[in-house]
């Protein structure tokens, strides 16, 4: 096993991945801006290396400075864990070409699967669904327009590369159409390098699942469940849990064997995630394939009794998997909710100093967290400051004790988004486990929430 691993990344990933290097006996480096000096990750990693300014241009996407960082120490390899850099091919193949071990797939791989439009083609050739469209770019609006007559309206207008929702709108008629088109490609654009759009027809109220896969280098993959992420704000998870409450058990194995074949075909290795929107008459299709660890990894872990991170290491240490997907069982019901330091209902950033922070302790209560009370939440970061995990034997024991932790959750100088969390669990809708990706849309935005 490695004997030192560089993190390139911060907050509460950076802790959990430092947890389960501790575990193996590995050491760890940590990287940090100026304005997590004083982070709980930069304290427990065995060294820490301060490496730009606050802004993530300057600090945590400079490649050189990283890539410097591990040079310096002598780390073997470098966990790049999500967002950021996760799924920068440039810096896979930056990090493979230093002779070091990169903790996920080839940089080939994250190329192609980085392109929506490259994995549409690649999976529509193995006979995974994939919602009716175009799999090549699309020149100007004309085209657009054209091809969404051709589809019948409504129509959704994505951009190629990237995620986050950037470059991506629902558009009703021909003026919707051309009035985003080119406003949606400059921010393709300018987001990411890449201005390259394309169209799928609409899907109306669907379902958000996704497979958790493991694949080691000799061919063999295993689907670790499934996990419902259908609660949404701004197209990022807000709630996630596993298994799916609203699948039946045969989607779910064609749901299943669509990802082992997809991960397959393209070679995959380490851990991963294909995406699927599900309708309401359980029809699911490929919506895209994350080359990384997921935010919403815990559930996972917690039905399943892996540790993804360790299964990550020992692939990228060129280990065989020991399990099989006949030997996994499902233990219970998972639900993780993503605290944000946020207004409730406009989600606003709420940044500053928190004066106390108090977690609930009890029986199948997790936490990831990134602070602690006197630490001070910056705006130059994504809000998310702590993911909060539950398990229990069936959902509704699930739900309940979420209720239970929520409910004593105490965190003050800040805004956060507990209000709302507590309200989604309680919510009538949320309990009969048929939500969809409109969920939130239909009762929190300000004009709708009751918070």
């Amino acid at each position: 096993m490695f004997k030192k691993v560089l993190i390139a990344n911060r907050a509460e990933i950076a802790r959990r991945i430092i947890r389960t290097c501790e575990k193996l006996g590995i050491e760890t480096v940590a990287v940090y801006s100026e304005a997590d000096e004083n982070s709980l990750y930069v304290k427990e990693a065995t060294e820490s290396y301060c490496i730009g300014k606050p802004p993530v241009s300057h600090s945590y996407l400079n490649i050189e400075a990283i890539l410097d960082v591990a040079k310096k120490t002598g780390a073997e390899a470098i966990h790049p864990g999500y967002g950021l850099l996760s799924e920068n091919a440039t810096f896979a193949k930056q990090v493979e070409e230093a002779g070091l071990i990169f903790i996920g797939p080839k940089s080939k791989v994250i190329e192609a699967m980085g392109s929506k439009l490259e994995a549409r083609r690649t999976m529509a050739a193995v006979g995974v669904p994939i919602v009716q469209g175009v799999n090549e770019p699309i020149a100007d609006t004309d085209e657009a327009a054209k091809i969404a007559h051709e589809i019948g309206y409504p129509v959704m207008l994505k951009a190629s590369a990237g995620g986050g929702g950037i470059g991506m709108q629902l558009v009703r008629d021909e003026v919707e159409l051309r009035n985003a088109f080119e406003g949606n490609q400059k921010r393709a654009q300018s987001f990411f390098g890449d201005g390259t759009m394309f169209i799928e027809k609409f899907i109306a109220d669907p379902h958000h699942v996704e497979v958790q896969i493991l694949a080691d280098h000799y061919g063999h993959i295993i689907p670790v469940f499934e996990r419902e992420c259908s609660i949404q704000r701004r197209n990022q998870k807000v709630v996630e849990e596993a298994p799916s409450p609203f699948i039946s058990q045969e989607t779910r194995e064609k749901m299943l064997d669509a990802a082992v074949n997809a991960a397959k075909t393209i070679g995959y290795t380490n851990a991963g995630t294909i995406e699927f929107l599900v309708d309401g008459a359980q029809n699911f299709y490929f919506l895209e394939m994350n080359t990384r660890l997921q935010v919403e990894h815990p559930v996972t872990e917690e039905i399943s009794g892996l540790d993804l991170v360790e299964e990550q290491l020992k692939i990228a240490n060129d280990e065989i998997l020991t399990i099989s997907r006949q030997d996994l069982k499902k233990n219970g019901h998972a639900i993780e909710v993503r605290i944000y330091a946020e207004h409730p209902v406009t989600f606003f950033p709420s940044p500053g100093k928190i004066t106390k922070l108090v977690l609930p302790t009890g029986d199948g209560i997790r936490h990831e967290v990134a602070v602690e009370t006197g630490s001070v939440v910056t705006p130059f970061y994504d809000p998310m400051i702590a993911k909060l995990i539950v398990r229990a034997p069936t959902r509704k024991e699930a739900c309940e004790r979420l209720i239970d932790a929520l409910s004593n959750y105490i965190i003050e100088g800040i805004q956060t988004n507990i209000p709302m969390l507590l309200d989604v669990v309680k919510h009538e809708q949320f309990k009969s486990g048929v939500t969809t990706t409109k969920f939130v849309e239909q009762y929190y935005l300000p004009e709708n929430s009751t918070i």
